[in-house]
């Protein structure tokens, strides 16, 4: 195996995808996480590289490492990443979810942008600097974590909970779902670096009824009241809220691409940024969307109790209101229980650390133009903010222009451009040597 990061990092990140680390959210079901994170350990231990893995139930496991700075009294940088994907079902991709197949440019894979093509990019990193004795300008925390994609409870959270030592001094973070492209035109790309993410308000509905024969009227079904409010939800969009995250993002927008932007109707705009339209659109309101119902145990007999899943995601502040609102929707005769419920999170695109960033894009990609975003989903991102830690999602990608990125997460044929990946192995090794 070379020892060139930008070569390594294809051989990685093809070890990683080729690990099975599918999270149900079930502990039975979900598989794979602590073998892949023996396989992080190693590659680390290889390079002299000392980590301590930590399982927070059997088979759940997270590596943690140290790299001393040359300047210990600087504050830490916390580098993130989750080795657990979402599950994949073979008979609907063009290749096998778990087979790290290289086709037509591309590393193929469940994971291959969320997220082991970043987990792949910090290892290609380390082991170069390990092998050629770079040492970074301030101490770097990494961290592999499991469980990010069913709420972190196994991962981050259980690590910030239990093992809040690991990250002592760490003041700064970088993580998933942030330095990416957006081709403007042949000569510009706008790169968004996470600096803000929604909420994550998972909630189930339950609605009782008079249980009955299902040959009688009956006016009194559980499911029947709980199909009408989650109907209601579905059906329902919330009033638009600009947040400064946003507002910022839509102005850069809107001056590179010459697009007037209508500060009362920020959808026209929106609706003209084409593959980045849907994740920037989730971001200018609050969302809930019904996932999963649950009712029944017999053909003819009405249920007693009925529930449904709403998977809802709140703007910085709006977790409170969202709840008010979704009460008003559902009505006062049905239930409301929070699965998760994690705070959005949102800092300022200013400082040493984002200069740092912006400036290895442009060392990397002369047409580069950083900036500021909102992620509609969540990450680990807030079990370390609890630390008191400034959060940011930077895993730098260059993406072809006509690629669908949004599309990729957690959907059929997830992929990532090989020479993509090689470009964030460059970006992360300048960004890191500086940050």
């Amino acid at each position: 195996m070379t020892s060139e990061p930008t070569a390594e990092v294809v051989d990685l990140c093809r070890d990683l995808l080729r690990i099975d680390t599918t999270n149900t959210g079930d502990n039975d079901t979900s598989v794979g996480e602590r073998r892949a994170a023996e396989y992080v350990a190693e590659k680390l231990a290889e390079v002299g590289v000392e980590s301590v893995l930590h399982e927070s139930a059997p088979g759940r496991a997270n590596v943690v490492a140290r790299i001393p700075g040359a300047d210990p009294s600087r504050g830490a940088l916390l580098v993130h990443g989750h080795l657990d994907v979402v599950p994949a079902d073979a008979d609907e991709w063009s290749v096998h979810p778990f087979s790290g197949e290289v086709r037509d440019g591309y590393l193929w894979g469940r994971g291959a942008i969320d997220m082991k093509d970043f987990d792949a990019m910090v290892l290609a990193v380390v082991r170069h600097w390990q092998r050629t004795g770079v040492r970074p300008p301030r101490d770097i925390v990494l961290a592999y974590t499991a469980d990010e994609e069913a709420g972190s409870d196994y991962g981050a959270r259980f690590l910030v909970e239990n093992h809040r030592d690991l990250f002592d001094g760490c003041t700064e973070a970088i993580g998933e779902v942030g330095g990416f492209s957006y081709s403007v035109n042949d000569s510009q790309r706008l790169y968004l670096i996470e600096t803000a993410e929604k909420g994550i308000d998972w909630l189930r509905l339950h609605a009782k009824g008079r249980p009955g024969h299902g040959s009688m009227v009956h006016d009194d079904n559980a499911v029947t009241a709980l199909a009408e409010a989650v109907a209601r939800i579905g059906r329902h969009r919330f009033p638009v809220v600009v947040t400064d995250t946003v507002r910022a993002f839509l102005e850069e927008v809107s001056d590179l691409l010459g697009i007037e932007l209508d500060p009362n109707d920020p959808e026209t705009a929106i609706a003209k940024l084409g593959p980045i339209a849907n994740i920037i659109g989730a971001t200018i309101r609050n969302t809930a969307n019904p996932t999963r119902l649950s009712a029944g145990y017999k053909d003819n007999v009405i249920p007693g109790r009925a529930t449904a899943t709403i998977d809802c995601r709140s703007l910085p502040g709006q977790s409170e209101l969202l709840e008010r609102q979704l009460r008003e929707l559902v009505g006062p005769d049905i239930a409301i229980e929070y699965v998760q419920r994690q705070p959005a999170l949102e800092t300022t695109f200013d400082g040493d650390l984002v200069e740092a960033m912006s400036a290895a894009l442009r060392a990397e990609d002369p047409g580069a133009r950083p900036v500021p975003y909102m992620l509609s989903g969540g990450t680990d991102a807030k079990a370390f903010s609890q630390l008191g830690i400034r959060c940011f999602g930077f895993a730098p990608l260059r993406l072809p222009a006509d690629l669908n990125f949004s599309a990729l997460f957690h959907g059929i044929d997830e992929r990532v451009p090989v020479d993509g990946l090689q470009f964030g192995v460059r970006v992360l090794d300048r960004f890191l040597r500086t940050c």
